[in-house]
């Protein structure tokens, strides 16, 4: 078969991007973080001192700005031209930001259509690509050979998140916090009025919560695999 596409659509804090990047490293397979590239337009505009919640504003910056995204799965980069900003984008000030910059139509638009670009040119490569977001599924890429939802219970999710937030900063927040985060998260994104956080149809629910990330890794390759065998 060409080479596949897998889209893959999920809750904050999941396991998502652990588990996509698995997959990819494991099948030789390109992986694209959208949400990364939301992330650094959210960089933009606060470099620009502009207002996150000014739709005109922020759909001013994201038009002018480029993007360049590092799509090896063992260390994806992202960056805002010759700036690499692929620690900054998960700071505190960005990931306030985020989910107001990332309702904006404009946004959406443009960025929707570089993921394309980057989907189409991993398969003139002749190579497959895991493409994880919030809108994947539903919005980006609906012919994708595999779609999949990850989720996971959110008091697991919001453990796995203090813990990884406590690695990277050397603090450790308040798990109960950062449940009460990761819901408003999920609630503002299943909300807004474009592309929100949706399960697709026929998507393949993988729930990470009470497995382990090889065991979730494991899961998905199966379902690459069957891809590839004759129906």
């Amino acid at each position: 078969m060409r080479a596949p596409v897998i889209a893959v659509d999920g809750t904050a804090g999941s396991g998502k991007s652990s588990v996509c990047r698995g997959v990819a490293s494991a099948r030789g397979l390109r992986y694209l973080d959208t949400g990364a590239m939301y992330r650094a337009v959210t960089w933009a505009v606060l470099e620009a001192n502009a207002d996150p919640h000014d739709a005109d504003a922020v759909a001013a910056i994201a038009d002018k700005v480029v993007l360049i995204s590092g799509t090896d799965p063992a260390a994806p980069t992202i960056h805002v031209g010759d700036v690499d900003v692929t620690t900054a984008v998960r700071g505190d000030a960005v990931t306030a930001a985020v989910s107001a910059v990332s309702a904006v139509p404009a946004v959406r638009a443009r960025l929707v259509a570089v993921q394309r670009e980057v989907v189409d040119a991993a398969r003139a490569d002749a190579f497959g690509v895991v493409v994880e977001g919030r809108d994947i599924t539903t919005v980006v890429l609906p012919d994708a050979d595999l779609k999949l939802f990850v989720t996971a219970d959110p008091a697991v999710r919001a453990a796995r998140r203090a813990a990884q937030d406590a690695e990277r900063e050397g603090e450790h927040p308040d798990v109960a916090v950062t449940e009460a985060q990761l819901r408003a998260r999920d609630a503002k994104d299943s909300s807004r009025d474009m592309s929100p956080l949706a399960q697709a149809a026929d998507a393949v629910v993988v729930d990470t919560s009470h497995v382990t990330l090889d065991e979730s890794i494991a899961q998905v390759i199966a379902l690459v695999d069957a891809l590839a065998e004759p129906s």
